[in-house]
């Protein structure tokens, strides 16, 4: 693309990350309030601004896991110079960078049909659920006989890491060491014969506090895991990105009285990678998987 004099795209600065933290915030999607910290360790190169004349006006994350695998996210263009091929040119040098990998992304309604261009073709949507969950009678509140709910950091993070490898395409150890480390969140395990049989985490946000991941082996654990969680909460309210491709998780938030508020489409540029979605009943982010 031409003409479009003094663009320029270079990495992303620890000011532009929360930048990048509040324009998507503007967006309405609501991110954690320090997951930039995680997301600069997952791939210290892998969140690009556009500048015009020095100035940040558009931005995308697209993060290497592995060697196989790669996640777009945080696409961005600012308002006010949207339709100006900034944005597009930030699309490409993202693409570039995670060019010969299978690239995911969660995309919002209104772009999904540009991102079908590209190649990405849908897999699931993830609908998030907000409110104030409520146990409810035919729910049970606690897990079965045998499981343990625990303080995951109390765990072996190998363990940890075996166990989200079920539930996503690539090792990501250094960035789930800090997605459920960092000081105010909390993450809990569920245990049986010390196996886990669940995981969840909990962050603060602008709005309701982000739960994501949500794991479990059965909607029982996984109930005990999001109540436990909206505990440790400032009013209990929390939101939830579930995987419509699971029936009984959105089944679980809806008998808990959450109710949809916002919706993207998981979407790959290939096969769609082999994950446990049974298990999956909450996705740990939208901008970086």
């Amino acid at each position: 693309m031409t003409g479009l004099t003094g663009f320029e795209i270079n990495g992303a600065s620890a000011a532009d990350m929360a930048l990048l933290r509040d324009w998507a915030d503007a967006e309405g999607w609501n991110p954690g309030d320090s997951d930039r910290f995680a997301f600069a360790v997952a791939d210290p190169g892998g969140f690009l601004v556009g500048r015009l004349r020095g100035e940040p006006v558009a931005c995308i994350s697209a993060v290497r896991y592995g060697a196989g695998f790669g996640f777009i996210g945080f696409y961005i263009a600012r308002p006010d110079l949207r339709g100006q091929g900034y944005g597009f040119r930030l699309w490409k040098a993202g693409m570039e960078r995670l060019d010969g990998r299978l690239v995911g992304l969660d995309g919002v309604v209104e772009q999904q049909h540009n991102y079908r261009k590209s190649g990405f073709r849908s897999a699931w949507n993830n609908v998030r659920h907000e409110g104030v969950p409520q146990p409810a009678g035919e729910l049970p509140e606690e897990p079965a006989s045998g499981v343990r709910i625990v303080d995951a950091a109390t765990l072996p993070f190998g363990q940890l890491a075996a166990y989200d490898r079920r539930f996503f395409p690539a090792p990501r150890d250094a960035f789930l060491a800090a997605w459920i480390g960092m000081p105010g969140r909390t993450a809990l395990a569920a245990l049986r014969d010390g196996r886990i049989e669940g995981l969840g985490a909990v962050r603060p946000s602008s709005g309701a506090s982000r739960i994501g991941p949500l794991y479990a082996a059965d909607p029982a654990v996984a109930a005990a895991l999001l109540l436990r969680l909206a505990e440790r909460t400032p009013d209990g309210k929390v939101a939830v990105d579930v995987p419509d491709a699971h029936p009984r998780a959105a089944a679980l938030m809806g008998g808990l009285g959450l109710t949809p508020a916002f919706e993207t489409a998981r979407m790959y540029t290939g096969q769609e990678p082999d994950l446990d979605l049974t298990g999956m009943y909450g996705v740990t982010s939208l901008e970086l998987g």
